[in-house]
């Protein structure tokens, strides 16, 4: 499974025809799900449904299929897919499942798993449909998945790119934290660090980036090289693990904080459990929250009508809902709010993402 010999190093880094004849594997799904988990990996792929008992036929075939596949692959490479794939095909894991499965799954799903296009039922059957695990997981999915895949229109970021929307985003809050007067600054949801990358350099006093994710933390980390800063400059700069939703004492006391493009990743539920942690409990002078506007998807050519703009979003709000939500956050948490829209102002529809200021 590691890919690795020490007698025939060139024969395991080698692709060559193998085939895997498996005779009884649990499918819920039947026939249909596993072609669409093997076959675009590649293979060509045998179904045989199996009788419930060889001795009554009448009674049809149950949920156990036999099995073959066949292509030419690294030996390492169909073992990492069939350890990841027979699990997903049973839809149950006989083990208690926790954080370390998201790790495990990032490690034998490397090179494949993000361009997957089952990705998403491969990562929530993997995890044994728990939300806690399921949302992380996607995430550190979506950093790992190649620019070419974003190109052709797949993510979040190459959608906002093509009218440099990205630019104007990050531009827009990194001025408003400035205009502020903060001196000790927090990026909420920072992920891979890409706002972060503005902030270090703004002259603040302290930085802290804070996501739910280990490993975006750690692409942060490197984005922004902390290992060759000097140290002082280092000692201005906190990178934390934690969620939004729960109350967390290490974010209290800041002068302003950033929330970009997160709100939109939480079940309203987990939403009004983060508003209350970010604007009730950590109560920083100065918040900035930007979210897509959902009116202004219909001038996404790329964009199916009924999709969001990124696989994990769980809403996206027209201007309407979002200024009652956030007037609504203002009112429950004693701030005032004004609105920003970013990016080219459509007649019609209003800009691309639309920003909320929240000032105590």
């Amino acid at each position: 499974m590691a890919g690795t010999s020490k007698e025939r190093p060139e024969l395991a880094a080698t692709a060559i025809p193998l085939e895997a004849s498996l005779p009884a594997v649990p499918a819920r799904g039947g026939e249909e799900l596993i072609r669409r988990l093997f076959e675009p990996l590649g293979y060509e792929v045998e179904v045989a449904p199996l009788d419930l008992d060889p001795a009554f036929p009448d009674w049809g075939t149950g949920r156990l299929s036999g099995l073959t596949l066949r292509a030419t692959v690294r030996l390492a490479d169909l073992l990492n897919h069939l350890y990841v794939l027979l699990p997903v095909l049973d839809d149950d894991k006989h083990y208690w499942v926790g954080d370390d499965e998201i790790e495990k799954l990032m490690r034998r799903g490397e090179g494949w798993l993000p361009e997957h296009p089952a990705r998403e039922l491969i990562v929530r059957r993997s995890v044994k449909h728990q939300a806690r695990l399921y949302h992380p997981a996607m995430a550190q999915l979506e950093e790992a998945t190649p620019a070419e895949t974003e190109d052709a229109g797949a993510g979040e970021e190459a959608l906002e790119e093509r009218v440099s929307l990205r630019d104007q985003l990050l531009g827009t809050v990194e001025s408003v934290l400035k205009a502020s007067g903060a001196k000790r600054v927090l990026d909420l949801g920072c992920g891979p660090g890409a706002l972060l990358q503005r902030l270090v350099r703004g002259g603040y006093d302290e930085v802290v980036g804070v996501d739910v994710s280990a490993r975006a933390l750690e692409t942060a980390e490197r984005r922004l090289e902390i290992d060759r800063m000097p140290d002082a400059q280092r000692a201005k700069i906190k990178l934390l693990q934690s969620p939004l939703t729960y109350r967390d004492r290490r974010l209290a006391g800041y002068d302003a904080a950033a929330l970009v493009e997160v709100v939109e990743h939480f079940d309203p539920p987990r939403l009004r459990a983060a508003e209350d942690n970010v604007f009730g409990s950590a109560r920083p002078g100065t918040v900035v929250v930007t979210t897509p506007n959902a009116e202004y998807n219909v001038r996404w050519e790329s964009l199916p009508a009924d999709r969001f703009r990124h696989p994990d979003h769980r809403f996206e709000w027209t201007r309407a809902q979002f200024s009652a939500w956030a007037t609504g956050v203002g009112e429950r948490h004693g701030y005032s709010v004004r609105f920003l829209g970013i990016g080219p102002e459509d007649p019609e529809v209003g800009p691309p993402t639309q920003a909320a200021v929240f000032e105590s």
